[in-house]
C-alpha cells in the first residue's frame, strides 16, 4: 500500500478490521482498504508531522491524532477534513482515548500528561511526573489505568478512574533506556492487564508485572532501538507452539535494523521477533526475517 510521502509513524485497525488507518510525517492521515490495498481517503488538516493516532473503542468511530503543530485532531474517517482540533501549547507525541469516549489523553514535549474533556475540549486534569517527552500512552484492558513511556527512560501507570486522588500516579517501571536515537518508543499492556511491555534504546524488550512493577523479562536480541512491543490478542496462537508451551503471552517486537522499501525511501523496519515465554521462566525467540512492508 503506497501513497504517503513521508515516514509512517503510527497505524491502527478499524473496528471491523476491514480498514487500516495511518499517520505520517507528510502531515496527513490516511484510510486504507485492506482487501484491495487501495487508499480510501487522505485526511488533511495538520500543518506539521503527525506523530501518533488512535481510534475510539466504542460508539461512533472517531480518529484522534497528535502532531508537531501542537494540535489534537478529531476525525470522522468518512470525511477528508477534521471534525475539530484542540489547540495546545506544545507538539503532541502520544494520544489515547478513554473507553467511554469521554476523555482524550495527550503527551508531548512538556512532559505532563493532559486529560481533556471530549465534550468541552478543555483540560480536565494533569498528570505530572515524567521529566522528558512522553512518547506513548495506552489504556489498560479494564479502562482504569493509563500506561505511559517517556524519554526519561521510565514507564508509568496512572489512575484514570473518576474521582481518583489528585496524585494519580500508580507504579513506575525502570530499566528501558531511550537511547541516543530518541525514537517515539511505544509501550503496551497484555490482554489481561497483568503485564506491561516496552522497547528500549539498548536493543532489548522489558516486561514487568503491572501490579508490582517487578521486572519479569529483560530480552536482548535486536541490534537497534526497539520501537514497539505488542502482546498477542486473545487466546489464539500466533504460532502453533503457543498453546503447547503455556497459556500466557506472546510478544511481537520490531526494531530499526534494516531498510525496507517505502514510497518515500525514508521508512525503516527491522526484523520482527516472536518471543514466547516458557514454563521454566525462559523465552524462546523466533526471528521473522525477510519481512517487507511499505507506506
Amino acid at each position: 500500500m503506497t501513497g504517503h510521502k513521508g515516514a509512517i509513524l503510527d497505524l491502527h485497525w478499524s473496528r471491523d478490521s476491514l480498514n487500516l488507518f495511518s499517520a505520517s510525517a507528510d502531515t496527513t492521515l490516511a484510510s486504507w482498504d485492506l482487501e484491495t490495498g487501495q487508499r480510501i481517503r487522505r485526511h488533511e488538516g495538520h500543518t506539521e508531522i503527525v506523530n501518533c493516532m488512535t481510534a475510539s473503542p466504542r460508539g461512533e468511530e472517531i480518529l484522534i491524532s497528535g502532531s508537531d503543530d501542537g494540535c489534537v485532531g478529531i476525525w470522522d474517517p468518512r470525511v477528508k477534513r477534521a471534525v475539530d482540533f484542540i489547540e495546545t501549547d506544545f507538539p503532541i507525541t502520544s494520544v489515547a482515548v478513554a473507553d467511554a469516549g469521554n476523555e482524550i489523553y495527550t503527551g508531548g514535549i512538556d512532559c505532563d500528561i493532559l486529560a481533556y474533556d471530549f465534550r468541552k475540549k478543555a483540560v480536565a486534569y494533569r498528570m505530572p511526573g515524567h521529566t522528558d517527552t512522553v512518547t506513548s500512552l495506552s489504556i489498560s484492558p479494564d479502562s482504569q489505568s493509563l500506561l505511559s513511556y517517556s524519554h526519561d527512560g521510565m514507564a508509568r501507570t496512572w489512575d484514570i478512574r473518576p474521582f481518583a486522588p489528585v496524585d494519580r500516579s500508580q507504579k513506575t517501571f525502570g530499566g528501558a533506556p531511550v537511547g541516543i536515537e530518541r525514537n517515539l518508543v511505544k509501550a503496551s499492556w497484555d490482554t489481561k492487564g497483568e503485564k506491561v511491555g516496552v522497547g528500549s534504546g539498548d536493543g532489548s524488550v522489558c516486561v514487568w508485572e503491572a501490579r508490582t512493577a517487578k521486572l519479569i523479562y529483560k530480552l536482548p536480541g535486536h541490534k537497534g532501538t526497539v520501537n514497539d512491543v505488542r502482546f498477542a490478542p486473545g487466546q489464539e496462537p500466533i504460532s502453533k507452539c503457543y498453546r503447547a508451551v503455556l497459556e500466557a503471552s506472546v510478544l511481537m517486537t520490531c526494531s530499526r535494523q534494516r531498510f525496507i522499501r517505502s514510497n518515500s525511501n525514508f521508512g525503516r523496519i527491522g526484523e520482527l521477533a516472536l518471543l514466547i515465554p516458557r514454563k521454566d521462566g525462559n523465552l524462546r525467540s523466533r526471528g521473522l526475517r525477510g519481512f517487507r512492508g511499505g507506506s
